[in-house]
């Protein structure tokens, strides 16, 4: 199926956002958690930049997506939180600004870890602000095949809901995410907000470890 999708803009402002009223769908996650390397391997093409260095991506990166004959929707691709130079550097309001805007969202966490109180209390928020979110296990190619399960069993009794693992190296999961994004971004009557998003508490400068058991 022919995807087709191109950078729009590097938002740092409520201005600098399209105003055509598409589908936005936002994704989150830790810094390194792989939200640039999945967006690429989603839509077939280097489009969102990578680094090895946590913290890079600092503005909301903003993508017009369409896959096949479906509608055509934008792609945030947010800063990664659990690290900062010198402070959240906007991160907080860059992050009410994006979500003001009723925006779906997907949360990505790392299958290896389970269980990070950032990862957490992201969760807690986004699922309450975005119109609709789901979460996402990314790197489980990094997992040998008899740990995977496990791992993911843990996962979802962490968050008490369920999470699809992706590989964005194999592709493994990716037709799964494509009908997520398109349930979250496309839905014609997405579930309202009851209230406006609470602030989010500022994101710590290293990411947790996994939590002692």
């Amino acid at each position: 199926m022919k995807i087709t999708a191109e950078f729009v803009t590097s938002a740092a402002a409520a201005k600098d956002f399209p105003h055509d009223a598409l589908p936005e769908l936002a994704v989150v996650g830790r810094s390194n958690v792989g939200k640039s390397s999945l967006i690429n391997a989603l839509v077939r093409q280097r489009v969102a930049r990578t680094s090895a260095e946590p913290g890079k991506t600092r503005l909301a990166n903003i993508f017009r997506v369409r896959r096949g004959t479906g509608p055509p929707f934008y792609l945030i691709d947010l800063p990664g939180f659990g690290y900062a130079r010198g402070g959240s550097d906007g991160f907080d309001e860059l992050v009410q600004m994006v979500f003001a805007r009723d925006v779906a969202s997907l949360l990505l966490v790392d299958t290896r870890h389970p269980g990070l109180e950032n990862d957490l209390a992201a969760w807690r928020w986004v699922s309450q602000a975005a119109c609709g979110a789901a979460l996402v296990g990314t790197k489980i190619d990094k997992l040998p095949r008899g740990q995977r399960i496990r791992a993911l069993k843990e996962l979802e009794s962490v968050f008490q809901n369920s999470v699809l693992p992706v590989s964005a190296v194999t592709g493994e999961g990716l037709d799964e995410l494509w009908k997520l994004i398109d349930r979250l971004a496309n839905s014609p009557n997405p579930p309202p907000r009851n209230s406006p998003p609470r602030a989010m508490a500022p994101p710590p400068r290293k990411s947790q470890g996994p939590r002692k058991r």
